[in-house]
């Protein structure tokens, strides 16, 4: 015999039943259809960034020797004027080792020809500024105008500065005559490149005001001795 089921219990059945037949809301359903959400593009390296002003820890003041790059680069305009070191870069640093580049789109300078005392070529002011300047917050003139009192505040070494002839020391010998013309940089202020063996820049950490500070994780010459050519 079957057995029978009560109205009350059926009753009861039946509205647990109807409760377990709507699926919950997931979260990107949440959103009202009036107000549909959709995925927001990713960001690009060459987007603005929404905070206004990037996020960096320094700066890493680069000084290229410009006789190793004019030995191979004899027509550039920078090797016309037989420097020693060339202001290449003001980049910002990160005290991990990471750096921002490509910040924005923002122009560069309206005159670029002020600065031809540091950036002879046009071509390079406008790189340093697309890959570093747009990274610092500060507008293309600051950032143009810190790079030069940075660069300028720099006493090249005598020791360096008059050489004849293509010599060789130890990295720790040449930042050593660094200190030595330039009291207010200490030992770990600065970083010193090479490549196959020949100095190529001396980098100088400083803050966002131009003082010189003790570096992050700056990668620096391990070579025992490097070979520095001469101006010519």
């Amino acid at each position: 015999m079957k057995r029978r089921i009560s109205l009350p219990v059926l009753t009861l059945l039946l509205v647990l039943l109807a409760g377990c037949t709507g699926a919950a809301p997931s979260r990107q359903d949440s959103a009202s259809p009036s107000q549909p959400q959709s995925a927001a593009p990713a960001p690009t390296l060459l987007e603005p960034r929404a905070s206004g002003t990037p996020s960096f820890d320094y700066y890493l003041l680069t000084l290229s020797w410009s006789p190793e790059y004019c030995h191979s680069h004899p027509s550039d305009i920078q090797c016309t004027e037989h420097s020693t070191f060339v202001l290449h870069g003001l980049w910002p640093e990160n005290n991990d080792g990471t750096y921002p580049e490509n910040c924005s789109n923002a122009p560069g300078p309206s005159n670029p020809s002020q600065y031809s005392d540091i950036y002879p070529d046009v071509s390079l002011l406008d790189h340093e500024w697309k890959t570093h300047g747009t990274c610092s917050g500060l507008a293309p003139d600051a950032f143009f105008q810190l790079a030069r009192k940075t660069f300028q505040s720099i006493t090249v070494p005598p020791e360096l500065a008059g050489l004849t002839k293509q010599t060789s020391m130890p990295p720790a010998q040449i930042l050593g005559l660094m200190i030595k013309a330039n009291p207010s940089i200490a030992a770990p202020d600065m970083a010193l490149s090479c490549g196959s063996n020949y100095l190529t820049a001396v980098e100088v950490c400083v803050d966002k005001q131009g003082h010189p500070m003790s570096c992050g994780k700056v990668k620096t010459c391990r070579a025992n001795t490097v070979r520095i050519p001469a101006p010519q």
